[in-house]
């Protein structure tokens, strides 16, 4: 066994049993296979973060650099991030129990089942930060609406969700969906830290330049970040939007575009 691939391993295996230690941190890998229900399901607020403060979930998190950096912003919200990732996702979940944040959690789950672990009405934001498009497949992007039919079982009506990417592909197709759907538009920017740059508004500027680890490598590329923030409202039947959108022409940090196409829907 190669060196480094052993150092590696043990770093994961190290990582992971410091997360089964840490008291602000749910792993529920197998929860496909497994009927029980979640014990904190409809009870976050009560029973583990003592408080009625709205929640925000960030899916998706790698790192956890949104989950923290805005839970430090807004004491006065909770905030859990969610990924399969526990070996990205133990930066974060160190960080936050090393300064003593009392409003982080984190859930190592598939975001395919995260209407298990919420009850309806639960959360009152979603954050999907640099979610991988999905160019071949539309039921698998965050923003799709077999995602946000999901979404729909805890979010409360009219809740927000804010999508920041470098994929010109995803952000492209979520507003088509978003406009498929009359769904009430609150931001919308295809060049972020540009528009950053204009607006007189301080708690914009500082939520949207919160940078996370593979954005700012992609920022150093050259690459536009796309910011674009919505309502989901609970009634009205969902459609995908019916265009063919052009893949992105570039490959972002361990993505390719997975097809030979030049286009996809």
């Amino acid at each position: 066994m190669p060196i480094d691939f052993y150092i590696m391993s043990k770093n994961k295996l190290s990582k992971f049993a410091d997360m089964e230690r840490y008291p602000h941190v749910f792993q529920a890998a197998g929860v496909a296979t497994d009927p029980t229900p979640f014990p904190l399901r409809g009870r976050w607020k009560q029973d583990f973060f003592h408080n009625d403060n709205p929640i925000v979930l960030e899916l998706g998190c790698g790192r956890g650099e949104y989950t923290v950096g805005l839970a430090r912003l807004f004491p006065q919200k909770n905030f859990i991030g969610v990924d399969i990732k526990g070996a990205r996702m133990w930066t974060g979940a160190t960080e936050s129990l090393q300064e003593g944040l009392p409003n982080v959690a984190f859930l190592r789950t598939h975001i395919e089942f995260i209407d298990h672990f919420f009850a309806p009405g639960e959360v009152a934001e979603i954050w999907l930060t640099f979610s991988d498009p999905q160019m071949k497949k539309a039921t698998k992007r965050l923003s799709s609406t077999y995602f946000l039919q999901r979404y729909r079982r805890f979010l409360e009506d009219d809740g927000l969700i804010h999508l920041k990417t470098d994929s010109n592909f995803l952000f492209t197709y979520t507003h088509y969906m978003v406009e498929a759907n009359r769904l009430p538009v609150a931001f919308r920017t295809e060049d972020l830290y540009h528009t950053l740059e204009a607006t007189e508004d301080e708690e914009v500027r500082t939520i949207l330049g919160i940078q996370t680890y593979y954005e700012q490598q992609w920022i150093a590329r050259g690459l536009t970040i796309k910011y674009l923030k919505f309502q989901l409202p609970q009634e009205g039947e969902l459609q995908e939007p019916d265009v063919e959108i052009e893949l992105d022409d570039y490959r972002s940090y361990n993505r390719s575009k997975r097809s030979g196409l030049e286009k996809s829907k």
